[in-house]
């Protein structure tokens, strides 16, 4: 499940996972890192946490791209990434960098209301063999678990701050994100020809989702 960003109308983008194993220690632990436990088989924990990007953690954010993704993000990426701030974060298992989601908000024509769109969510690879996550395809045994846990927080905060709408770009044959995301409730909204460059299909899906917004108190 990955896309990737870029400005012009033509983009590049990966086309799967790639199987790589990258060990990027953490830098810091933050106070108010999201941590969940998951027990797994016979008793088994499990702990995948979030923690935000900020400037002294971006390396982070940039070697994970370089072993996901076979795109090199321009600094208007990370510019997004950090000014979208609770909407991007790093995921982690046992203290290792092993996924993360970038989001960048932006104003809608009418009313200028916010929308996030969702530039990248990857999972290195190699954490499938684990045992992590639901007995799917081998793509999204992890991502049913790391994935999951960081698009399901940026769903939470779309309706905690009453943002409407989330989409993203998926490269049209890329069945397993396709299949991954409708679970959320995405669905596909637009087929945009030749969006991307250097691969095939060059054509990408819009997936959208109308999220839930929590009623305003009173």
């Amino acid at each position: 499940m990955c896309h990737a960003y870029s400005p012009p109308p033509r983009h590049s983008t990966c086309v799967s996972l790639v199987v790589l194993f990258l060990l990027i220690p953490k830098l810091h632990s933050a106070p108010s890192q999201i941590q969940t436990l998951f027990r797994m088989g016979a008793g088994r924990e499990v702990s995948i946490s979030l923690d935000g990007v900020r400037d002294k953690n971006l390396m982070q954010l940039k070697k994970l791209n370089i072993a996901l993704f076979p795109v090199r993000y321009n600094e208007k990426y990370y510019a997004d990434a950090l000014a979208s701030g609770e909407f991007t974060k790093l995921a982690y298992y046992s203290d290792i960098c092993v996924g993360a989601i970038a989001c960048r908000l932006e104003k809608k024509e009418n009313g200028g209301q916010i929308r996030v769109y969702i530039m990248t969510l990857g999972v290195l690879a190699p954490y499938r063999g684990l045992g992590i996550g639901k007995e799917e395809s081998q793509y999204l045994s992890l991502v049913l678990t790391g994935g999951t846990k960081l698009l399901n927080h940026v769903l939470d905060l779309c309706s905690k701050q009453n943002i409407s709408e989330v989409y993203l770009h998926v490269q049209t044959n890329n069945e397993d994100a396709i299949n991954f995301y409708k679970k959320f409730g995405f669905e596909i909204t637009e087929t945009i020809q030749n969006y991307y460059t250097n691969i095939t299909p060059p054509d990408c899906y819009v997936l959208t989702r109308q999220t839930v917004q929590s009623p305003t108190k009173k």
